[in-house]
């Protein structure tokens, strides 16, 4: 890996974390970043997993430092979601990587749309935690996990609607149970694309390098002033982005 390569990772890394911690998308900029360094689509999709890990050990640690936190409810949307995760990691790594970057494009665009009309409400006063809702959510977590596993891009719009229309979460506590679920069920897919040969290590712990960085500061800035401006340049790359994957 070239010096230059390192500094994109890292920069990349640092936007894709944030992003991540705050709202979600963040692998639209962090696995195409990758492609056009050079890896297969399906290995990048695996050594994403390895910046995600990282960023989300710093991203929880910011929010328990501002005494945020959805545990032990958080931990059982997780064991859910880790079992899903497995499935899908395991469906992903036995994609051809044509394939697998066709179906990428298709989700950026899925997520722009997502990122657009984002059916999540928050500002609701009373949260819901009773068995039912519990029940609701450890099932919705298990197939969430499942996406996630397979292809993870835009999880975290998907867990912010899950977790705010079913527990009445706040968008705060919302974003502190999502990394939490995410830290537990990635453990299962690095495992999946390890022993499949789809991480390039190197990669990967470098642009856990800005990943982290971008968590941590995340964790600790205001979620309802940041949503706006990263979800609009979102948007923008993730079209621009999809187009690429698309036809080149």
């Amino acid at each position: 890996m070239e010096l230059y390569e390192g500094l994109i990772l890292i920069v990349a890394g640092i936007f894709s974390g944030f992003a991540n911690t705050v709202a979600g998308g963040g692998s639209l900029v962090s696995l195409p970043v990758m492609i056009f360094l050079g890896l297969p689509a399906g290995i990048a999709n695996g050594t994403n997993r390895v910046a995600l890990f990282a960023q989300n050990i710093f991203a929880i640690a910011g929010f328990k430092s501002k005494g945020v936190s959805a545990y032990p409810y958080s931990l059982y949307l997780g064991i859910s979601a880790l079992i899903g995760a497995g499935i899908g990691a395991k469906l992903s790594a036995d994609l051809d990587d044509l394939v697998f970057q066709r179906i990428l494009a298709i989700v950026m665009i899925a997520v722009v749309i997502l990122t657009l009309f984002n059916p999540a409400k928050t500002g609701m006063v009373t949260e819901r935690l009773g068995r039912k809702h519990t029940i609701i959510g450890i099932i919705t977590f298990f197939f969430i996990g499942i996406y996630g596993g397979f292809i993870q891009v835009g999880i975290g719009f998907i867990m912010i609607a899950a977790l705010t229309h079913i527990n009445h979460f706040s968008l705060v506590k919302t974003n502190s149970a999502k990394v939490f679920v995410a830290f537990i069920y990635i453990t299962s897919t690095i495992a999946v694309f390890a022993w499949e040969g789809k991480i390039n290590w190197q990669f990967g712990l470098t642009l856990a390098i800005g990943n982290s960085i971008g968590g941590w500061f995340a964790s600790r800035w205001s979620v309802d002033k940041g949503d706006v401006w990263i979800k609009r340049v979102l948007v923008f790359m993730s079209i621009a982005m999809a187009i690429r994957l698309w036809f080149y």
